[in-house]
């Protein structure tokens, strides 16, 4: 039984809210949907999700929806024949759509989360042509020779050319929307099936689809339309290799239409359902060396997006290579992390002392905390002081030093600071920090400064200091009127941090209060001055 949903409920005013655009499907997983190892096949899962995202859309926009496009999905897990008595349900995979519809109004906190991150999600897809070029023009993509394909390096490799696949569908009714299109999730499992062919022509066996980047549909297709979908493979790493595939239309003697293009991501896997070793690739000359290269690109950018954004601590130190590469999605994550936390509810007040609050959060043994305060200072000026972290030391006595080491642009800056130590005897320790920045998306929405470490080869650690580290910390700052502003501090809890504001938590101190209550004096003293803003700020 496979289980879609569009949103989630929450309780309002102790009522359970519904969103109104929320749509649930429920499919059985027959014979007929399942691929050669008896399960749900991709193609399958994409016209039930397209199917669902469609009907979502239509409920807000009170009007007919076509898919624009979808962003990366990455399949997390595989879906059989399940036990219908275990009652078992697990996450298989998530993906978001786009269409041009009227202003979407939140209501619920969750709401409002999404509605904030998808601004983020739209900044990835505005740059990643760019990145693209950017990884293209630089080092980073490992040239290769291909003019002559007699290389020793590509001795025993498989020849691209063997992996093309052409196919030929003719769109009928069955195929159509209710808008006599082309239905997109048709489309994609079309796209699938061909690219899996070329996947199985590389390593002689069936492939098991891992991700997918974004699609996104150029133009409309339509019942009578002779759909040409085309596949190859563009490169083949250890373990996984990534096809490119594209769909073009046509009527009778009329000219090709580009309709949509993908990059998808396999694996073949063993017995034991682990990776296989795959054969190297022998690209072609010319556009096959191109498609190469560009693979190597999306490689990175896949890792970027799986060890950034992702996070998983099992995975990854909690500090995270810089790289201008990988900017885009570094700050992405920044400015995620502290929205999703600055989300939860389930905050409990630990203390409060002349209007300065002081709240834990404690799951999964990690701790985070929460200090909040209101000041007379207009939100956006709040923003500008509190943004420039050279100035910090001014209000907080942790910050002994603080100094720009990169301004990658007028979000985004990397500081190192330097804080005293703790304990008698002991070393200071210093952090290289990331600072992204937020205006509001509207006026539901605050202003952010997101904190998170990253690691520098011009900066490494240096005996002087112990090297902290942050995975998530930052303001959030709200307008409350012209004169009142909001202002609450997150940070998770890190071996690096935890020395700091151990004894406060613990009831022994009460030291964050003198520190805001120093910031609060620091803001209103300068609610007027003029903001010195950073370079790319002026």
């Amino acid at each position: 039984k496979y289980y879609l949903k569009a949103q989630k409920q929450e309780k309002i005013s102790g009522e359970v809210y519904r969103n109104p655009t929320e749509v649930k499907m429920s499919q059985i997983v027959m014979p007929c949907h399942a691929n050669h190892c008896g399960e749900l096949s991709v193609g399958q899962l994409l016209k039930w999700m397209d199917s669902t995202a469609c009907l979502s859309a239509e409920r807000h926009a009170g009007s007919p929806c076509i898919t624009a496009s979808v962003d990366d999905i990455h399949f997390e897990h595989t879906i059989g024949c399940e036990d219908l008595f275990s009652s078992c349900q697990w996450n298989v995979c998530n993906a978001f759509g786009k269409v041009q519809l009227k202003q979407v109004i939140p209501r619920t906190q969750t709401e409002q989360m999404e509605y904030s991150i998808a601004a983020e999600r739209r900044r990835m897809r505005l740059t990643h042509a760019e990145i693209i070029t950017d990884l293209l023009s630089s080092n980073t993509c490992v040239s290769v020779c291909v003019s002559t394909g007699e290389c020793q390096e590509y001795q025993g490799a498989v020849s691209a050319e063997r992996t093309r696949v052409e196919s030929v569908e003719l769109v009928l009714p069955p195929h159509a929307n209710h808008q006599v299109s082309t239905f997109g999730g048709q489309i994609m499992a079309w796209m699938e099936n061909v690219a899996t062919i070329a996947a199985s022509r590389l390593c002689n066996a069936h492939p098991t689809l891992r991700t997918i980047d974004m699609f996104h549909f150029r133009g409309p297709s339509h019942i009578g339309d002779r759909l040409v979908l085309k596949a190859i493979v563009n490169n083949a790493f250890k373990h996984s290799m990534e096809v490119g595939v594209c769909a073009e239309a046509y009527q009778g003697a009329g000219a090709l239409r580009h309709i949509n293009s993908a990059f998808m991501t396999f694996e073949v896997l063993d017995k034991d359902r682990k990776p296989r070793t795959l054969p190297r690739i022998r690209p072609e000359p010319v556009d096959g060396k191109r498609r190469y290269q560009e693979a190597v690109a999306r490689k990175k950018i896949r890792l970027d997006r799986k060890y950034i954004i992702s996070c998983k601590q099992t995975e990854v130190p909690l500090s995270v290579p810089w790289d201008i590469s990988n900017q885009m999605y570094l700050s992405y994550n920044n400015v995620s992390a502290l929205k999703i936390m600055a989300a939860r509810s389930n905050w409990m007040l630990s203390s409060e002392k002349n209007k300065v609050s002081l709240y834990t959060l404690e799951e999964n043994q990690i701790l985070c905390f929460k200090v909040e305060t209101h000041v007379t200072v207009p939100a956006e000026q709040a923003f500008h002081l509190l943004s420039d972290l050279r100035r910090r030391h001014e209000w907080d006595r942790h910050y002994q030093q603080c100094d720009v080491i990169i301004q990658a642009d007028e979000d985004d800056t990397i500081y190192r600071v330097a804080t005293p130590c703790v304990s008698k005897g002991g070393k200071g320790q210093d952090f290289i920090l990331l600072a992204s920045r937020r205006k509001p998306c509207d006026s539901r929405d605050p202003y952010l400064i997101a904190l998170r470490s990253v690691t520098l080869p011009t900066h490494p650690a240096t005996e002087d200091y112990t090297r902290g580290e942050v995975l998530c910390a930052g303001f959030s700052i709200w307008e409350e009127s012209n004169a009142v502003t909001k202002i609450s501090y997150y940070n998770r809890a890190t071996p690096g941090v935890l020395p700091y504001i151990s004894n406060d938590i613990a009831g022994l101190s009460s030291s964050f209060y003198s520190t805001f209550h120093s910031c609060n004096k620091y803001l209103e003293e300068n609610r007027d001055s003029q903001t010195v803003l950073p370079p790319s700020d002026r």
